[in-house]
C-alpha cells in the first residue's frame, strides 16, 4: 500500500521535481499547512520570507528573468493574496513563467463571509494564463503539476488557490509528476521562398539596419556575422542589451527614450529593418516609418503586430538568421554603416569626457566609471525603474557574460531590491548590484531586512535626486505643465540600512564612491549606498535639438549649452562625410587642342573661283 503524506508536501514535492529550490512568501493562518511542509521539507526547498508579497512576487518574476526556470511565491487569504498582484503583474506582461500559490480560508468556511474570506479566484483572471481552485485534497499535486506545465507552454502566471484544511489532508503519496517527460520544441525552420525575398531587399537597400530583441538571446553569434557579411549595423530593445557586448563596435544600443543617441539616429536614417524576435510597443514611433521591414519571429501572432511587414519569416532567430547569412553575398560598408560606427564613436567619446567630472552634485559617468571597473564579468544588476533606467542603458559597458534584469514593459517601481534578493539566492558566488532611484528604492526599501535576515551579500545603490526624476522630465518636456507630486525629502538611506542591520555609506564624489565599494568587499552584510546625486535630468533622445540641416539654430544653441553637447555632432554629418569619401572623384577632363587656323588648299581655290 502507498503511504500517505499531506496535501501540501505532496504539492511542494512536485515543485521540486520541476527543478525549485525556494520559494518565495509570507505568512497567514491560512497557510499555517504549507508552512508545516515548508518546514518538514526545508533540506529539499527553502522558504524565503519577504517583508511584503509584492516583493515575494518580483522576486519570483525575476527568478524566470534571470535563470529561465519559473519562480514560485505564495500569499495568504485575502491580503496576502491581493498583496502578489502587483509582482504577477510583472511576469505576465513580460512573459516569464510564474506560479503564485494563493491560500484559501478551510473548504468549510468558503462563501459563508467567513474571516479573510473572498472569491479569489476571479481576481487573478486577467493576470494568469491559467488559473484553478483545488477542489479535493487528492488533486492538489495534479494541479499544481498542470499549472507549471501551464506557466511553462504559455509564458506567464499560473494560479493555484489551496483551501487550508487541504494542505493538512492525508493523501497518498504516489502521485508522478510530469517535469521529466518535457520536451524542448524544434526550432522553428524558415522558408526557402522567404528568405531569398529577404536577401534582395537587404541588397537592395542603402541603409540597412538589424533591430533584434531578446528573441534573438540565443543568436548572438549569428547577429554578429550577419551584420559583419552584410554591413549592418545593430540596435536592441532595451530588454536586449547585453546579449551583445557594449564595446561592439556595430552595435549601437538601444532606441527610444532611454536610449543613447547612435540608436535614436540610426533608427530614424534606415531604409530597411531586419527586425528580429523584438515586441517592442512603441515600435511605430521609433524607426522611419518609410523603412522596408523583413520580420523573424517564432510566433506567427507577432508577425506585423508592431509594424507592417515587407517580408515575414516564421522561424527560430538563430535559424533564420543562419539562414539569410548562407544565402546572402558580401556586402561593402555602405556610407550609412560608416556613419554609424563614427556616430557611436562620438557619443562613446563624449559620454567618457564627463568620468572624472567634480562637478556637484555628482554626474552619473564618474559613478558608472567606477561600476563598470569594479563589477566583474560574472555580475548581475537588478536595474529598477526610473532615471536609473536611462543612465544604466547608456553607462554600464555590459558583457554577455553578465545578467540583469529590470521591469520591462510593465515598469513597476521598486523591482531594484526584490530582483537583487532572486539573483543572490540564484546566483550566490555572483556580485550582485540593486540600482535604484530613491524614489523607487523608498517603495520597497523594507527588503533590505530580507537581504539581512539572509545573510545576501548585496551593494544597493541609491541614486538620490530628491524628486522622481522620470516623471519630471516628462512633466516638463512632453506635456509641458508645471512640476506637481514629483519632489521626494531628502533622506539619509545609509541610516536607515544600518537601522536595519546592514552596512550604509553615503557618498557625493566619485572617489566616495570608489572608497565605498572597496569596503563593500570587506563586509559579508548587504550594503547600501546613498549617492547624493545630480538633480540634472539626462540628455533627452526624444527632444533632441542638434541638427542644423532641419532645426532651428536658437534651440540647437540652447540644448547644446543645456546638456554640454559642443562636441557631439548629427549622424547627418558622418554620413555626408562618408559619402564623400566613397564618391569617385570625377575624371580629369581632357586638354583641349589649340584650333588652327583654316587654311584653302589650292584645289579649294580652284573650285570656288569656277563657281563664281
Amino acid at each position: 500500500m502507498a503511504q500517505t503524506i499531506s496535501g501540501s508536501e505532496a504539492m511542494l514535492k512536485v515543485i521540486e521535481s520541476w527543478g525549485v529550490d525556494h520559494i518565495y512568501g509570507y505568512p497567514g493562518g491560512s497557510f499555517d499547512s504549507t508552512m508545516n511542509a515548508l518546514y518538514n521539507r526545508k533540506d529539499t526547498i527553502k522558504f524565503i520570507q519577504v517583508r511584503h508579497e509584492e516583493a515575494g512576487a518580483l522576486a519570483a518574476s525575476a527568478d524566470a528573468k534571470y535563470s529561465g526556470k519559473i519562480g514560485v511565491c505564495f500569499g495568504s487569504a485575502g491580503p496576502g493574496a491581493v498583496h502578489l498582484m502587483n509582482g504577477l503583474y510583472d511576469a505576465k506582461i513580460d512573459r516569464v513563467p510564474v506560479l503564485a500559490i494563493v491560500a484559501q480560508v478551510p473548504s468549510k468556511n468558503m462563501n459563508i463571509d467567513f474571516f479573510q474570506a473572498q472569491n479569489e479566484e476571479p481576481i487573478f483572471d486577467d493576470v494568469a494564463v491559467w488559473n484553478r481552485t483545488v477542489m479535493t485534497a487528492q488533486s492538489l499535486p495534479k494541479v499544481i503539476d498542470e499549472a507549471i506545465q501551464e506557466a511553462y507552454e504559455k509564458k506567464g502566471v499560473a494560479v493555484v488557490t489551496v483551501p487550508k484544511d487541504f494542505g493538512w489532508a492525508q493523501i497518498k503519496d504516489n502521485y508522478v509528476s510530469n517535469a521529466n517527460t518535457q520536451i524542448k520544441p524544434y526550432a522553428i525552420k524558415p522558408d526557402p521562398v522567404r528568405i531569398d525575398e529577404a536577401v534582395r531587399l537587404i541588397a537592395a537597400a542603402k541603409g540597412p539596419m538589424i533591430y533584434f530583441g531578446q528573441g534573438a538571446k540565443h543568436a548572438r553569434k549569428q547577429l554578429i556575422k550577419v551584420s559583419e557579411k552584410l554591413k549592418m549595423p545593430m540596435v536592441s530593445s532595451v530588454l536586449a542589451k547585453g546579449i551583445l557586448d557594449e564595446d561592439y563596435p556595430a552595435y549601437l544600443g538601444s532606441t527610444g527614450r532611454v536610449a543613447p543617441k547612435p540608436g535614436v539616429e540610426a533608427a530614424m536614417a534606415a531604409d530597411l529593418i531586419l527586425w528580429v524576435g523584438n515586441d517592442v510597443p512603441f515600435a511605430s514611433m521609433l524607426f522611419n516609418p518609410k523603412a522596408k521591414v523583413i520580420q523573424i519571429d517564432i510566433e506567427s501572432t507577432k508577425l506585423g503586430k508592431r509594424r507592417h511587414n515587407d517580408v515575414a519569416i516564421l522561424a527560430d532567430a538563430k535559424e533564420a538568421l543562419k539562414a539569410i547569412y548562407k544565402a546572402s553575398e558580401t556586402r561593402e560598408p555602405t556610407p550609412f554603416y560608416t556613419a554609424c560606427i563614427e556616430n557611436k564613436k562620438n557619443w562613446v567619446k563624449w559620454q567618457d569626457s564627463f568620468k572624472d567630472s567634480d562637478e556637484l552634485p555628482v554626474r552619473p559617468e564618474p559613478i558608472f566609471d567606477v561600476l563598470n571597473k569594479e563589477a566583474s564579468d560574472q555580475a548581475v544588476f537588478a536595474v529598477d525603474v526610473g532615471n536609473v533606467n536611462i543612465n544604466f542603458e547608456r553607462l554600464i559597458d555590459i558583457k554577455h557574460t553578465q545578467k540583469w534584469s529590470t521591469s520591462g514593459k510593465y515598469a513597476t517601481m521598486g523591482w531594484g531590491v526584490p530582483a537583487a534578493i532572486s539573483a543572490k539566492t540564484l546566483y550566490p558566488d555572483r556580485d550582485v548590484y540593486a540600482l535604484c532611484g530613491d524614489g523607487a528604492f523608498a517603495m520597497l526599501c523594507e527588503e533590505i531586512l530580507t537581504q539581512v535576515k539572509y545573510k545576501l551579500h548585496i551593494v544597493n545603490v541609491v541614486f538620490s535626486n530628491e524628486t522622481l526624476g522620470f516623471i519630471e522630465a516628462e512633466q516638463r518636456d512632453d506635456s509641458h505643465q508645471p512640476l506637481s507630486g514629483v519632489d521626494i525629502p531628502d533622506t539619509d538611506w545609509a541610516k536607515v540600512a544600518e537601522g536595519m542591520g546592514a552596512k550604509g555609506f553615503t557618498v557625493r564624489t566619485k572617489a566616495e564612491f570608489a572608497d565605498a565599494i572597496e569596503a563593500a568587499k570587506d563586509t559579508d552584510l548587504p550594503v547600501v549606498i546613498d549617492v547624493k546625486f545630480t538633480h540634472k535630468m539626462p540628455f533627452t533622445t526624444q527632444h533632441m535639438f542638434i541638427d542644423p540641416a532641419y532645426q532651428d539654430q536658437k534651440d540647437i544653441d540652447e540644448f547644446v549649452d543645456k546638456y554640454e553637447a559642443q562636441s557631439l555632432r548629427p549622424l547627418r554629418a558622418f554620413l555626408a562625410e562618408a559619402k564623400a569619401a566613397t564618391t569617385p572623384a570625377p575624371a580629369p577632363a581632357k586638354p583641349v587642342q589649340a584650333t588652327k587656323p583654316f587654311k584653302a588648299t589650292k584645289a579649294q581655290k580652284k573650285a570656288k573661283k569656277s563657281h563664281k
